[in-house]
C-alpha cells in the first residue's frame, strides 16, 4: 500500500469525525481499509514465514515451511 493511499484513509477519518462522509467516500473508505489490513496481514505472513525456532534439543524447525499452505483468520 503506498502513502498517498494512507493520506487519503486519514483525510477521510478526519472528514468522518469532522462533518460526516457521503455514501461514495464511506465505500471508499471502507475499501481502502480493507486493502490496508489485507497489506498488513500479507507483510505479517511474509515475516512469520522466515521464522526459524530452535529446540531445546538443538533441532530447528522453520515456521515456514512447517505451516506452508496453511491461512488464518
Amino acid at each position: 500500500m503506498n502513502e498517498s493511499k494512507i493520506t487519503r484513509i486519514n483525510e477521510l477519518y478526519r472528514k468522518a469525525k469532522a462533518e460526516g462522509l457521503t455514501a461514495e467516500e464511506t465505500k471508499e473508505q471502507a475499501d481502502l481499509r480493507r486493502e490496508y489490513v489485507e497489506s498488513v496481514k500479507c507483510s505479517l505472513r511474509g515475516q512469520l514465514n522466515n521464522v526459524s525456532i530452535q529446540n531445546p534439543d538443538g533441532t530447528i524447525v522453520d515456521l515456514g515451511k512447517k505451516h506452508a499452505g496453511k491461512t488464518g483468520n
